[in-house]
């Protein structure tokens, strides 16, 4: 499958053989990223104009779009340079003027003759109590009126390009539209009463009204749920050629994994057994593993990733684990070194901090078989890094890396396993189109003894308050962390704000008492500050958002959050998740500034309402959306057209289920379904699934 099928050629033509569209006109095209007719009619209009026939300016209310039919009572020209040409008109219930501030007088007495009817319209707005339309958008005949719609579709422009050029280029494109063999499921398609590709493309540009420019719009929803089936048949069948990838089958004996769960003073949740029960039937599968492990904050995914390694070393074979930041990897190195140590398995940690010599000496090992578990950071995807017997791949906090780097660690060894963690819980429908090639394990219950947080909402006025009880608990022997408001782009400003915290807090609490980190300390500065406070010797830590992720410090009960209307929720959550972790009761105070916008008091109410790290996602997604939820920089989730993730997340969800089950029977897209799917990818310019079906 290499040709694009015949059926799709005028579709992925020349834009410069649609009607009106010339050089020019196709570069402010292009300006949109519309270079073929196929972009067009994937360009659907955003709002609409009601242009349905009244009988009088009367009728409505001022100022508005209406649409009249009048007679031509008088014209005045103007009469002196730069006054507009008015043209006096009547209709059922009153007269009201034309304004014209270009165009020659003849042309508009020959658009608008004296005691003719024409049907007008465009804005009316009151102008020294006398209602005008300046500028009619449309002067018709009575025999022409049928060609203006009553609802017009208004459609998202550039600079230079007007509405006329679009609906003229559309109506081109709209002719080119071909009927196509449906590639949606029989049952999917009786159950929605969807109509054809071809008639809900015809619909989403004829809108009757403002419910037919909604996402729950049939048509809409049609042509949505096109575009999720052919990115969820690409994520099918990538997961499909992984599965088909010769893997290494890793059976473990569980004598590892019993030894470190008999030195546990707790017991693991259903979640955790659950989620290492699945991980350890993919590993002895002779297929390769990818599957992500989504916990909230303080679940426990140490502990499965561990036991999953373990696996990996019962079979004979090593296992990494790689972390995003330095401070991390030396985190889960010392958290898991003590149960590495009771299992009697070989751990070690490679970053890019080791002297030459410690490093060779390290590699020699790894390559020898002699380490089991090399936990690190992306220093671990180096050429010079070489496995013995590479099993399993933990990937920590995957957003940070990207689709690459894991490839990288991947090819480290024979058909390796991948493991892939979150601890920032996302929204379903979005975890489906960013990791919808993944199996999903997730851990949605907290280990025992984690105490809830009590969280508060204090107006910034009340600091000093905040203040003196801060140095009450620090005489008490408690730990707390105050996190610097996020200040938009700019890095220095953050910094500044944190410095002048950091030197107010001092003067406060005592120099002793209160350390400083962030972004732009040097790595070594930053671990001897962080050192101090895990130990237990610096009560209170300055941060700013640096701390966010994985950080844990058991003893810490205490979170100030400073400006917290700035943070999303996902974020205000991973904070949080920084106390709570010991036996200790512990507490987040929600700084905020006066007034509170509405988003803003709804996102905090939240915080104070639930610790659900999944409620918290969702609510995220529905009170910002997704370009604010995710940042702009997010990379690794599609854009697309029409589909709206925020909304159509059961969409979503049916086309993963309906891509999974097809790919499964029909893997080559041979059957007749098969094949109208492959037209399906065509249009939608799925250009990786079409190469892994090329390639087989």
């Amino acid at each position: 499958m290499t040709a694009r099928p015949e059926i799709l050629f005028p579709l992925f033509a020349d834009l410069k053989g649609l009607p009106g569209v010339g050089g020019k006109t196709a570069e402010l095209f292009e300006k949109m990223g519309i270079t073929k007719p196929r972009d067009l009619i994937f360009t659907l209009p955003h709002s609409g104009i009601d242009r349905k026939i009244v009988g009088s300016v009367l009728d409505v209310p001022l100022p508005r779009v209406a649409t009249v039919e009048v007679e031509v009572v008088l014209h005045k020209p103007p009469t002196a340079r730069n006054r507009p040409h008015r043209v006096m008109v009547r209709d059922e219930k009153t007269e009201f003027q034309l304004v014209f501030f270009r165009g020659g007088g003849d042309w508009i007495r020959s658009q608008l003759p004296m005691g003719q009817r024409r049907i007008v319209s465009g804005k009316i707005e009151l102008f020294d109590g006398l209602a005008q339309m300046v500028h009619p958008d449309h002067i018709l005949t009575r025999n022409d009126a049928e060609m203006l719609a009553a609802f017009e579709p208004v459609y998202p422009l550039t600079a230079g390009l007007t509405q006329k050029t679009m609906s003229k280029a559309l109506a081109g494109a709209l002719e080119r539209v071909p009927s196509v063999e449906e590639w949606i499921e029989p049952s999917l398609l009786a159950e929605k009463r969807w109509a054809t590709w071809m008639e809900a493309v015809g619909a989403a540009h004829a809108p009757s009204s403002g419910t037919d420019l909604s996402p729950a719009a049939p048509a809409r929803q049609r042509l949505a749920y096109d575009e999720l089936l052919s990115h969820q048949v690409t994520l099918a069948l990538a997961r499909a050629r992984l599965k088909k990838a010769k893997g290494k089958s890793s059976k473990g004996d569980g004598r590892l994994r019993q030894k470190v769960l008999e030195s546990l003073p707790f017991d693991p949740t259903g979640a955790q057994l659950r989620s290492v029960n699945e991980i350890e039937v993919d590993l002895a599968d002779p297929f390769r593993m990818s599957r992500l492990l989504q916990g909230d904050v303080g679940s426990g995914k140490t502990l499965v990733a561990l036991l999953s390694m373990l696996i990996a070393v019962e079979a004979g074979g090593q296992a990494a684990m790689m972390a995003p930041t330095e401070i991390l990897a030396r985190q889960h190195y010392a958290s898991l070194s003590p149960l590495a140590e009771t299992a009697g398995v070989r751990l070690e940690i490679l970053t890019g901090r080791h002297r030459a010599s410690e490093r060779q000496y390290i590699l020699t090992r790894l390559a020898a078989g002699e380490i089991d578990i090399l936990v690190g950071t992306h220093s671990l995807f180096q050429k010079t890094v070489a496995f013995n017997d590479l099993r399993l791949a933990v990937v920590d906090e995957q957003h940070r890396f990207g689709v690459n780097q894991r490839m990288e660690l991947a090819a480290k060894g024979q058909a390796v396993d991948m493991l892939v963690m979150t601890a920032t819980p996302i929204p379903r429908s979005l975890a489906l189109a960013q990791y919808g090639d993944m199996d999903v394990s997730i851990l949605d219950e907290k280990p025992p003894g984690r105490q809830p947080i009590k969280t508060v909402m204090v107006s910034a006025g009340r600091i000093e308050e905040v203040v003196t009880h801060l140095r009450q608990a620090v005489a008490e022997g408690k730990q707390a962390y105050w996190v610097c408001p996020l200040v938009g782009t700019s890095e220095l400003v953050e910094l500044t704000a944190a410095i002048e915290r950091h030197r107010m807090l001092r003067l406060a609490l005592g120099e002793e008492n209160v350390g400083l980190v962030h972004g732009q300390l040097a790595a070594h500065e930053k671990d001897a500050v962080m050192a101090e406070f895990i130990a237990g010797d610096l009560p209170v830590l300055v941060a700013t958002t640096v701390i966010e992720v994985g950080v844990d410090v058991p003893a810490a009960t205490i979170m100030v959050i400073e400006q917290a209307e700035h943070f999303g929720l996902a974020q205000l959550h991973q904070l949080r998740g920084r106390v709570g972790r010991g036996r200790d009761a512990s507490t987040c105070l929600l700084l905020y500034d006066t007034p509170l916008g509405e988003t803003a008091r709804a996102r905090l109410e939240i915080m104070r309402e639930t610790e659900d790290g999944f409620r918290i996602a969702e609510e995220d997604l529905r009170l910002r959306g997704i370009g604010d939820l995710l940042g702009v920089q997010q990379s690794g989730l599609p854009r697309f057209q029409v589909a709206d993730l925020e909304t159509q997340g059961e969409l979503m969800r049916a086309a993963q289920a309906d891509a999974r089950m097809l790919i499964e029977g029909d893997p080559d897209l041979a059957s007749p379904r098969g094949k109208a799917v492959r037209v399906l990818l065509y249009l939608m310019e799925r250009d990786r699934a079409i190469r892994m079906l090329s390639v087989g």
